[in-house]
This record gives structure tokens, C-alpha cells and sequence, in this order.
């Protein structure tokens, strides 16, 4: 085989008080072929400062073969992006997985989801972003003796999943600069209690109780700063009834809501309380994660 393309879907993280542990996979993708050449590196369909060898995709792809004792060739890679750079929807994540699972099947899928789970999260440093996007659907991580471990969750079918993209973006290194080095004992009994039933209203369907519960302590009280109109647009999700996080690191917030017809109403009034163009996007749930779409 010498040519293989992977399609990765978007991911959500945190939301709200699993702080670098909750994910869950989104409808939205980035397909990135590989195809081996004798000659060098060669990337197209992003911009061209992302052409160079500290691609995500090319890094990762070299990572792999590294661990499989395969000398690293001539590649090229092409990326066929659908999923907003720097917006909190893991368009970094996205890129890693498809440049580690395409070394991995073009050459002999040595590696386990596992191995390569491993593999990218020593790159990303967290794997929030990276469980969803392999695996699919919701999951919790943490990392024990530095290696990730991983669990999906199940979600009720009835959930909506609505991301208000915006027309700027937050790059995740200034995000995590405004967040303070260490935090109270009441904090994180706060985090860890309302994370718990996160999870477990996801599950039920409970929209109620996952509003109350999707608050955090951690994060998302110092990154809203970044967000202009944030608390526009929250108090105006609060009148819906829906919950509402920030998605990762933002600058995208998350409604999620079994109201189907919040983004008609969101369309609507959006406009009037920011000044910002605010894209109302409606994503379902992936349950299958990184998969070949394309191989020769």
C-alpha cells in the first residue's frame, strides 16, 4: 500500500468542568491523504506556513515510523481541512491522529489505537481532544505513569449539539496562559462533583441537570475574558434552557440542548447583542472515530 486517506472527526473538550479529561466527538472532519514518494516532503491544501515539517500531520507521521524503526521517505500529504483552526473544535488533535494513524496503516498497522493514542498524546500533551477523535463518541481520560487511559461514555440520542463558531480565533497557548498555576481545595471538590454528573446527565438526557452541572472553577471563568460578548451570549442561552460551555479552549461556544429549534431562534438574536459574526453550527454526535476512507 502506498496511499492511504483518513478521515478525523472534530472534538469538543472539557465541557465545562472536565478541564484536559472530557471530550466527545463532533460531524465535522478533516480528510488527510499520505502517499509515499522517493523524494522529500511535499503538503498541500493549507496555507502555506503550515507546508513545512512542523505540519501536525508530518510530525506525527514521522513520530510513528520512528517507533516502528521505519526510515522516514518522501511524503505527500494533503489536507482537505473542514474543521476551524484555532476555534476549540480540535483542529490540532484532528491533524495528529490522521498523521499517526496514516504511518501506522501504510505501514502494516503494527500499532494498536492504543500505541497510538500514546504516541500523540506525548506530542499534545493531554488527551481530552485526541480519545474522542480516535475512538469517537464521549469519552473521560486521564494519564497514569505517562500514558493516557481512556473510557467511552454513553449519550443519549436526543442531545443537539450547537457550536457558535466565530469569525476570530484563540490561540490554545494564550488560552492556557490566563489560567492561574494552582487552585483552591473548594475548586476542585467543585470540578470533580459537578464532571461526575456531567457524564452521568449526558447519559439520562437530563438537560436540567446537565445545565447545572456543566459549570466549572478551573477554566472557563478566566478564558471568557478572551471572548468578546461572552456574557451576552451566555445570559442569553440561560433564557433557553439549554447548557452551555465553552468548546476546549474557545474561542467556539457549546450549547447542547434537546431543543430543536434553539438554532433558529440563536440566528435570530445573535446578531443583536454582538457585534461579531457568530456561525450557529449544528453537529451531531460521531460515534465511529479516525477511520480509512480511501487506500491504494
Amino acid at each position: 500500500m502506498k496511499r492511504v486517506t483518513i478521515r478525523v472527526p472534530a472534538t469538543t473538550a472539557n465541557l465545562g468542568p472536565g478541564f484536559d479529561a472530557f471530550g466527545c466527538a463532533l460531524g465535522l472532519y478533516t480528510d488527510v491523504t499520505f502517499e509515499e514518494t522517493d523524494f522529500g516532503l511535499e503538503i498541500t491544501g493549507c496555507d502555506e506556513a503550515y507546508t513545512g515539517p512542523d505540519n501536525l500531520a508530518y510530525e506525527s507521521y514521522c513520530a510513528v515510523l520512528n517507533t516502528l524503526a521505519e526510515e522516514v521517505r518522501g511524503v505527500k500529504i494533503h489536507i482537505d481541512a473542514h474543521i476551524p483552526i484555532c476555534r476549540g473544535l480540535g483542529s490540532s488533535a484532528a491533524l495528529l491522529v490522521a498523521g499517526a494513524m496514516g504511518a501506522n496503516v501504510l505501514h502494516g498497522s503494527r500499532l494498536s489505537t492504543q500505541g497510538l493514542l500514546n504516541i500523540t498524546n506525548a506530542m499534545e500533551g493531554h488527551p481530552d481532544n485526541l480519545a474522542p477523535a480516535f475512538l469517537g463518541g464521549l469519552t473521560a481520560s486521564m494519564v497514569d505513569g505517562g500514558l493516557p487511559v481512556s473510557v467511552s461514555f454513553p449519550l443519549h440520542p436526543d442531545w443537539v449539539f450547537l457550536a457558535l463558531v466565530p469569525d476570530f480565533n484563540l490561540p490554545t497557548v494564550l488560552a492556557r496562559s490566563v489560567l492561574p498555576e494552582q487552585i483552591g481545595r473548594a475548586d476542585a471538590i467543585y470540578n470533580i462533583s459537578h464532571g461526575a454528573l456531567v457524564l452521568k446527565a449526558l447519559e439520562l438526557g437530563d438537560e436540567k441537570l446537565l445545565r447545572t452541572a456543566m459549570q466549572d472553577r478551573l477554566h472557563q471563568s478566566y478564558r471568557k475574558k478572551l471572548i468578546p460578548d461572552y456574557e451576552k451570549i451566555q445570559a442569553l442561552i440561560r433564557t433557553t434552557g439549554a447548557a452551555f460551555c465553552l468548546s476546549g479552549a474557545g474561542p467556539t461556544l457549546l450549547c447542547i440542548t434537546r431543543n430543536k429549534g434553539l438554532k433558529g431562534m440563536l440566528e435570530q438574536k445573535l446578531p443583536a447583542i454582538t457585534e461579531k459574526n457568530w456561525q450557529v453550527l449544528p453537529l451531531h454526535i460521531e460515534f465511529e472515530g479516525a477511520h480509512i476512507i480511501a487506500q491504494e
